[in-house]
Protein backbone atom coordinates (compact mmCIF):
# COMPACT_ATOMS: atom_id res chain seq x y z
CA UNK A 1 0.00 0.00 0.00
CA UNK A 2 1.34 2.90 -0.99
CA UNK A 3 1.55 5.95 2.15
CA UNK A 4 0.77 8.64 0.02
CA UNK A 5 -2.98 9.23 -0.65
CA UNK A 6 -6.23 9.02 1.84
CA UNK A 7 -7.10 7.10 4.96
CA UNK A 8 -10.71 8.02 5.18
CA UNK A 9 -12.09 8.68 9.25
CA UNK A 10 -13.66 5.06 9.23
CA UNK A 11 -9.83 3.31 8.82
CA UNK A 12 -8.08 5.43 11.19
CA UNK A 13 -7.40 3.74 14.93
CA UNK A 14 -5.46 4.91 17.78
CA UNK A 15 -1.45 3.78 17.44
CA UNK A 16 -1.85 4.05 13.61
CA UNK A 17 1.33 6.18 12.29
CA UNK A 18 3.51 7.56 9.44
CA UNK A 19 6.71 8.93 9.23
CA UNK A 20 8.73 11.42 6.33
CA UNK A 21 12.81 11.99 6.55
CA UNK A 22 14.02 14.82 4.97
CA UNK A 23 17.57 16.13 5.14
CA UNK A 24 17.18 20.03 5.71
CA UNK A 25 20.00 21.24 3.69
CA UNK A 26 21.03 25.30 3.16
CA UNK A 27 18.78 25.05 -0.32
CA UNK A 28 15.60 24.14 2.11
CA UNK A 29 16.74 27.16 4.67
CA UNK A 30 17.19 30.04 1.98
CA UNK A 31 14.04 29.10 0.37
CA UNK A 32 11.97 29.14 3.67
CA UNK A 33 13.77 32.08 4.69
CA UNK A 34 12.54 33.78 1.55
CA UNK A 35 8.89 31.88 1.56
CA UNK A 36 8.19 32.60 5.28
CA UNK A 37 10.09 35.91 5.26
CA UNK A 38 11.70 35.27 8.34
CA UNK A 39 15.79 36.30 7.72
CA UNK A 40 16.42 36.08 11.78
CA UNK A 41 19.91 35.92 11.00
CA UNK A 42 20.60 32.59 13.36
CA UNK A 43 19.19 30.98 10.35
CA UNK A 44 21.24 32.51 7.57
CA UNK A 45 24.09 34.52 9.31
CA UNK A 46 27.25 32.54 10.38
CA UNK A 47 28.79 34.96 12.22
CA UNK A 48 25.77 36.17 13.62
CA UNK A 49 24.66 32.64 14.61
CA UNK A 50 28.11 32.24 16.22
CA UNK A 51 27.03 34.57 18.77
CA UNK A 52 23.57 33.29 19.82
CA UNK A 53 22.78 30.70 21.93
CA UNK A 54 23.14 28.20 19.53
CA UNK A 55 26.62 28.64 18.53
CA UNK A 56 26.04 28.38 15.05
CA UNK A 57 23.28 28.40 12.39
CA UNK A 58 20.36 26.37 12.80
CA UNK A 59 17.16 26.02 10.19
CA UNK A 60 13.78 27.43 10.92
CA UNK A 61 11.49 25.50 13.59
CA UNK A 62 8.67 25.81 11.45
CA UNK A 63 10.24 24.35 8.10
CA UNK A 64 10.87 21.36 10.35
CA UNK A 65 7.40 21.59 11.74
CA UNK A 66 6.26 21.83 7.83
CA UNK A 67 6.82 18.23 7.90
CA UNK A 68 3.95 17.28 9.97
CA UNK A 69 1.71 19.54 7.34
CA UNK A 70 2.79 17.01 4.56
CA UNK A 71 2.28 14.19 6.36
CA UNK A 72 -1.49 15.00 7.69
CA UNK A 73 -1.96 16.19 4.19
CA UNK A 74 -0.51 13.46 2.33
CA UNK A 75 -0.52 10.21 4.28
CA UNK A 76 -2.53 10.26 7.37
CA UNK A 77 -4.91 10.65 6.84
CA UNK A 78 -3.75 12.18 3.82
CA UNK A 79 -5.82 14.11 0.69
CA UNK A 80 -8.38 15.91 2.09
CA UNK A 81 -7.44 16.54 5.20
CA UNK A 82 -8.30 19.60 6.78
CA UNK A 83 -5.85 21.14 9.78
CA UNK A 84 -7.86 22.33 12.84
CA UNK A 85 -5.21 22.42 15.27
CA UNK A 86 -1.16 22.21 15.88
CA UNK A 87 0.87 22.33 19.40
CA UNK A 88 4.59 22.35 19.01
CA UNK A 89 7.26 22.47 21.40
CA UNK A 90 10.53 22.89 20.05
CA UNK A 91 13.14 21.03 22.40
CA UNK A 92 16.31 21.11 20.35
CA UNK A 93 17.79 22.91 17.44
CA UNK A 94 18.03 21.00 13.48
CA UNK A 95 21.57 22.39 12.10
CA UNK A 96 21.83 22.72 8.57
CA UNK A 97 22.62 19.52 6.77
CA UNK A 98 20.64 17.72 9.61
CA UNK A 99 18.75 14.72 8.78
CA UNK A 100 14.85 15.09 10.39
CA UNK A 101 12.60 12.67 11.13
CA UNK A 102 8.42 13.73 11.64
CA UNK A 103 6.16 11.35 12.87
CA UNK A 104 2.43 11.14 13.63
CA UNK A 105 0.57 8.87 15.37
CA UNK A 106 -3.11 8.70 15.74
CA UNK A 107 -4.07 9.19 19.08
CA UNK A 108 -7.82 9.14 18.94
CA UNK A 109 -11.11 8.95 16.68
CA UNK A 110 -14.38 10.81 17.14
CA UNK A 111 -16.07 9.64 14.13
CA UNK A 112 -19.17 11.68 14.91
CA UNK A 113 -17.24 14.67 14.67
CA UNK A 114 -15.10 13.75 12.13
CA UNK A 115 -12.07 14.75 14.34
CA UNK A 116 -8.63 12.62 14.62
CA UNK A 117 -6.14 13.64 17.22
CA UNK A 118 -2.67 13.08 16.50
CA UNK A 119 0.97 12.62 18.55
CA UNK A 120 3.52 14.48 16.40
CA UNK A 121 7.26 14.04 17.03
CA UNK A 122 10.22 14.98 15.18
CA UNK A 123 13.65 13.60 15.77
CA UNK A 124 17.28 14.31 14.24
CA UNK A 125 18.56 10.92 15.53
CA UNK A 126 17.88 10.00 18.69
CA UNK A 127 17.07 13.34 19.92
CA UNK A 128 13.68 14.62 20.25
CA UNK A 129 13.23 18.41 18.35
CA UNK A 130 9.87 19.18 18.60
CA UNK A 131 6.84 17.25 19.88
CA UNK A 132 3.14 17.98 20.37
CA UNK A 133 -0.18 17.42 18.80
CA UNK A 134 -2.68 17.96 15.86
CA UNK A 135 -6.34 17.76 15.49
CA UNK A 136 -7.71 17.16 11.80
CA UNK A 137 -10.84 16.65 9.84
CA UNK A 138 -10.21 13.67 8.32
CA UNK A 139 -12.46 12.52 5.01
CA UNK A 140 -15.03 10.40 5.04
CA UNK A 141 -15.92 7.42 2.70
CA UNK A 142 -19.34 9.11 1.54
Amino acid sequence: MSEIGTIFLEDLTPGLSRSITKVIGEAEVQKFAEVSEDRNPVHLDEAAAAASIFKGRVAHGMLSASLFSALLGERLPGHGTIYLAQNLKFTAPVRIGDEVTATVTVRNVDQAKGRVGLDCIARVGDTVVIKGDATVLAPRRG
